[in-house]
């Protein structure tokens, strides 16, 4: 599908979706630049963020010194403001096509349910993971089994709650077996992902896990050259690290998502060690 095609698709469904009044606005969304990597300390610099600017200039992709400028393009944004009323009716509306989505054949012939997303509609924070597994795809929740029992502390550990967050994932249909989801299963999931993103606007995204990152981002890098820096998706701030299911198989990578996770927290003002 174009690029035009498909940002054409996703703001017909969110206008659909829009079926209420606007009548108390959050903030107004600009149009989505291209995401860019944001002026940050590497790994072996000090733990500290830099600031950048408040009104960033787009027209040339921000990157690192040390690292060549990657160009990452998305689709353009719906501009909106919406009240609490409106993001809830809106997810819903997206909610209900997705449960009657068949662009995947194999997919919607295998699923028990759709597992489109939970949490705070005006979220400052959304998790984006990969696919929904064996327990997600029976309860209809996304991270309900043992890697999601492992998010829970993480999110513990932040100083956070799930209700706080908006979580979900770049496909809402368990792939059989478990498996990774293929770029052609992505791309048709991807309208519903950039309508939840558009709706719930958050500040920032915290994708978990090598198909989130190189999806939300449109990039080919692995996770383990992304962690452990910022990117810019839109106005939202993008923190790209380790699936916990990753974790739950590689124990000692926990205190590299801690790491990560740090600086998040440091570009939101808050000490994790005063929580």
């Amino acid at each position: 599908m174009s690029e035009l095609a498909q940002a054409s698709e996703v703001q017909g469904l969110l206008e659909a979706a829009q079926a209420v009044p606007v009548t108390k606005a959050r903030h107004a969304v600009p149009s989505t630049p291209a995401p860019t990597r944001l002026d940050v300390p590497s790994k072996s610099a000090p733990t500290h963020i830099q600031n950048t600017p408040s009104k960033p200039n787009h027209s040339e992709p921000i990157t690192k010194t040390s690292a060549p400028q990657e160009t990452i393009v998305t689709k353009p944004s719906l501009p909106q403001t919406m009240n609490r009323e409106d993001r809830i009716n809106c997810l819903a509306e997206i909610a209900g096509r997705v449960s009657k989505c068949t662009k995947c054949k194999e997919l919607a012939e295998t699923r028990t349910q759709t597992v489109f997303g939970v949490g705070n509609p005006e979220a400052k924070v959304m998790f984006i993971g990969e696919a929904p597994g064996a327990d997600e795809d029976k309860q209809g929740e996304p991270f309900v089994g043992r890697a999601g029992k492992l998010l829970d502390k993480i999110i513990e550990a932040c100083g956070w709650t799930r209700e706080e967050l908006y979580i979900c994932n770049i496909l809402r249909c368990r792939p059989p077996g478990n498996r990774n989801p293929s770029p052609i299963e992505a791309d048709n999931c991807s309208e519903y992902l950039q309508a939840q993103i558009e709706t719930v606007d958050p500040d920032y995204i915290v994708c978990w896990g090598t198909i989130a990152a190189q999806n939300v981002l449109n990039s080919k890098t692995p996770i383990g050259r992304m962690r452990g820096e910022l990117f810019e998706r839109g106005r939202a701030r993008v923190l790209c690290t380790y699936h916990p299911s990753y974790l739950l198989r590689n124990p000692p990578a926990k205190k590299l998502v801690w790491e990560d996770l740090k600086i998040l927290l440091a570009e939101m003002g808050i000490d994790p060690d005063k929580k």
